[in-house]
């Protein structure tokens, strides 16, 4: 489908939408506004009706499914996560009514660093919820399994060294990316398997005035490791905090979360392990996703976030000494072909 065609799809979803809202749900709005969009071909507009706002959720059928994310609702809103409350759903064509959590993402009250403990704790409290009480939920979920993480692990050389950065792994370099992604799937399948969100961030993450914060993005969850969701946060690719601080954090969380009669592993160590090497899988599929947002989708804002991601990978290589071979065809091969390639990638994008 070409530009112009994917434009015209586009005004008529957003005029059926309208007549959605104000001929069957007699919700009548004085405007309707783009409220977000993400990595995906699903849309958010928010509808200003009187004193009150909705978000309306647009996932145009044939490229996205709204069902997941009804079934992932009706987990998440028993356990007092904060998700937004469904009011309206046509899943045939692809709409839904939804509270409206504002407009502050986490992210930007993060721009004041003195505001991150108040927020991180907010944000661990309803992890800690999700993990310990969402047992039941998860189980019901599909496994973060062996192929799924390996599949997301390959995003990296195919669409970050390839398409990116324009390298061609060797034969020895694919036999050493094969022997690490064996290694990260075997101590991710090793960790306690709970509720996983998939993308807990500060980007997917709301300030709201009562029950902080309000959580989004959470239809592809999965049942998989204990320290996915922790690293998502701590590690985020949006914003880097010191090594220190990040410490304090996860330290925190393992107390709370034994304090409850979670798993936290024989010590802080084994803990703090299952931190960091699946922060390792889930960065190199990230660093995958963002180059393919551009070379597929032609979504350049990603590919500022690339840097941070690839440092995290970088310094976990550097801690430990199975990663070791890892780290350094990073620092050799990869790590000073980034900046050109992202170079490239804004001339084309600005043209």
């Amino acid at each position: 489908m070409g530009p112009k065609n994917f434009m015209v799809e586009q005004d008529a979803r957003r005029a059926l939408l309208r007549d959605w809202l104000t001929r069957e749900l007699h919700v009548r709005p004085q405007r309707i506004e783009p409220a977000s969009s993400d990595a995906s071909f699903r849309r958010y507009f928010r509808a200003f009706c009187g004193e009150r706002t909705y978000i309306v959720m647009d996932a145009p059928p044939g490229r996205e499914d709204v069902r997941p994310y009804l079934r992932v609702t009706k987990m998440l809103e028993p356990l007092g996560i904060h998700v937004p409350h469904v009011y309206e759903a046509d899943v045939p064509r692809g709409l839904l009514l939804l509270e409206d959590l504002g407009g502050t993402p986490y992210l930007t009250r993060l721009a004041v660093p003195e505001a991150a403990d108040t927020l991180y704790a907010d944000a661990l409290e309803a992890l800690a919820r999700m993990q310990l009480l969402g047992g039941e939920a998860a189980g019901e979920l599909a496994p973060y399994d062996r192929a799924a993480l390996r599949r997301e692990m390959d995003l990296m050389p195919e669409w970050f060294m390839q398409r990116h950065l324009g390298l061609t792994p060797s034969s020895a370099e694919r036999a050493l990316l094969e022997a690490a992604f064996e290694w990260l799937i075997e101590a991710a399948l090793a960790q306690p398997q709970v509720f996983v969100h998939r993308d807990y961030h500060s980007r997917n993450l709301m300030v709201t005035a009562a029950g902080n914060p309000g959580v989004l993005d959470f239809q592809d969850a999965l049942r998989g490791p204990l320290g996915y969701d922790l690293v998502s946060l701590l590690k985020d690719c949006y914003i880097a905090w010191p090594r220190e601080r990040v410490l304090a954090w996860v330290s925190g969380y393992r107390s709370m979360l034994a304090e409850r009669g979670g798993p936290v592993g024989e010590d802080a160590a084994q803990f703090l392990r299952w931190f960091d090497l699946i922060g390792v899988q889930r960065h190199l599929k990230v660093l995958g996703i963002f180059a393919r947002l551009w070379h597929r989708d032609g979504k350049s804002g990603y590919l500022a976030d690339l840097p941070l991601t690839l440092h995290y990978v970088q310094a976990t290589c550097r801690d430990y000494p199975d990663l070791a071979p890892l780290g350094e065809l990073l620092e050799r091969r990869i790590a000073p072909e980034l900046p050109r390639a992202n170079a490239r990638a804004a001339a084309e994008a600005g043209a």
